[in-house]
């Protein structure tokens, strides 16, 4: 899947590229079949949200379930994002958001850069997401809200949020929120919300600020979140555990387009169980030879 120059000056302008329906639903539902066992599961790396059952994030999929596998290595994700960083990529997160019916809270407004470069000493922004819908997204299920060219700021002040929600994030205040969305057209497209069906991708920028709201819907929202980023940019401090931020700098390599059809082996290192290492944290910096 190659970009067009449009598409490469569009992700320039605004920090994000949408494409509705990109995955058919035969695609889309051999991975939304894999999320209720998965969401089942009494394990670290599946956080729920705060007082409630509902999980809120599962992380690592793609090492222990072979229909995340086979996506963290399908061609229309990763290809896009390569040719943008111009580089090999590695995986460095992998999660399934499960912003659940009635009970999905929100998410703050934040850049992902922020974390990465703060908590994993990543040491610049040429990383990104890309965001696949496992199910429709409309209005009313928190659909994610994008200010278009706020990534153009770079880094921007942020405090870290350990008690709003079930998960930190270093979040952005409300008075620079307001003046990068009168910036980016306040009313008139300050803030886009890109909403379609199960099977949409988008990719964004990790100096994008966005949030989404809470899901009062009767509508599931659960979304797959792989942070890619190249290879020489890999994080430098393993302060958070391994299933959220991964380890492994391997290049990642493409499977056939059809792989989430058909039988294609992959490796699943954590098929029995996440190892203890994964839990392991270390506030030190990794020494690099020069």
């Amino acid at each position: 899947m190659k970009l067009t120059p449009e598409q490469f000056a569009q992700f320039d302008r605004d920090g994000y590229l949408f494409f509705p329906g990109l995955f058919s639903s035969e695609e889309t539902k051999t991975l939304t079949a894999a999320v209720p066992e998965l969401y089942s599961r009494r394990e670290a790396y599946n956080v729920r949200e705060k007082g409630k059952d509902a999980v809120r994030t599962n992380f690592a999929a793609h090492l222990y379930s072979e229909p995340f596998a086979k996506l963290a290595r399908h061609p229309r994700m990763v290809e896009p994002v390569q040719e943008l960083l111009g580089e090999a990529l590695y995986m460095h997160q992998f999660k399934i958001n499960g912003k659940q019916a009635f009970d999905g809270d929100v998410w703050q407004w934040h850049q992902d850069y922020g974390t990465w470069k703060n908590d994993d000493r990543m040491p610049t922004e040429r990383a990104m997401n890309v965001a696949i819908f496992l199910d429709d997204v409309n209005d009313y299920n928190g659909p994610l809200m994008f200010i278009p060219g706020s990534h153009k700021r770079g880094v921007v002040d942020a405090r870290h949020d350990l008690t709003t929600t079930s998960y930190p994030l270093w979040t952005i205040d409300n008075a620079l929120i307001a003046q990068l969305v009168e910036r980016a057209g306040g009313k008139n497209g300050g803030i886009v919300s890109p909403k379609g069906p199960a099977g949409s991708m988008i990719l964004f920028h990790g100096c994008l600020v966005h949030a989404s709201g809470s899901n009062l819907s009767p509508w599931d929202r659960v979304s797959v979140y792989l942070s890619l980023c190249a290879v020489s940019n890999h994080i430098r401090r393993f302060k958070r555990p391994a299933y959220i931020a991964h380890r492994d700098f391997t290049p990642i390599e493409t499977l056939p387009d059809d792989c989430l059809l058909k039988d294609y082996p992959v490796d699943l290192p954590w098929k029995n169980g996440m190892p203890a290492s994964a839990l392991a944290t270390s506030t030190d910096e990794l020494k690099l030879a020069a």
